[in-house]
């Protein structure tokens, strides 16, 4: 019967069927792969922040509310492209938020097997990811060779 609230113990069940822990040895190796995916989920993260930020274009040139230009704006903007196409950095980045997204839902399932070991590795290893690779600095990139495009 599945817990439905914390409990301690090395008996535990993640995400699937067959991983199963049954000995303190299987119990510390699925701690250990929880706390790294849990890094990694911060370091995808920070990676997908700043792919977003080098690769967005400048601020989106939407006209300005006057009296004039209210009746002209249209009630909902087109999909951002470049040259009529889908732009391939935008793509991307999507694809990033996605896989990043499924890791997040993963260490949200794997929390939800209710063993306190499980939520405390996953607690950690969230926190030193972001000590590592989140700075804090996600809106501050330094362009090596910026396009003198007028």
């Amino acid at each position: 019967m599945m817990h439905m609230t914390f409990y301690w113990g090395n008996k535990v069940t993640l995400l699937f069927d067959f991983w199963k822990t049954d000995s303190w040895s299987s119990y510390a190796l699925a701690l250990l792969a929880c706390f790294i995916v849990s890094v990694f989920y911060q370091y995808m993260e920070d990676r997908r922040q700043r792919f977003k930020i080098l690769s967005s274009n400048s601020k989106k040139n939407y006209p300005s509310p006057s009296s004039n230009a209210a009746v002209n704006t249209p009630l909902l903007y087109s999909f951002p492209t470049v040259g009529g196409v889908w732009n391939s950095a935008r793509f991307a980045t999507a694809i990033l938020f996605g896989i990043n997204s499924a890791i997040g839902y993963m260490l949200m399932l794997a929390i939800m097997s209710f063993n306190g070991g499980v939520f405390v590795a996953v607690v950690l290893g969230l926190s030193i990811g972001y000590l590592l690779f989140r700075t804090g600095e996600e809106d501050v990139v330094v362009v090596d060779n910026p396009c003198a495009c007028a």
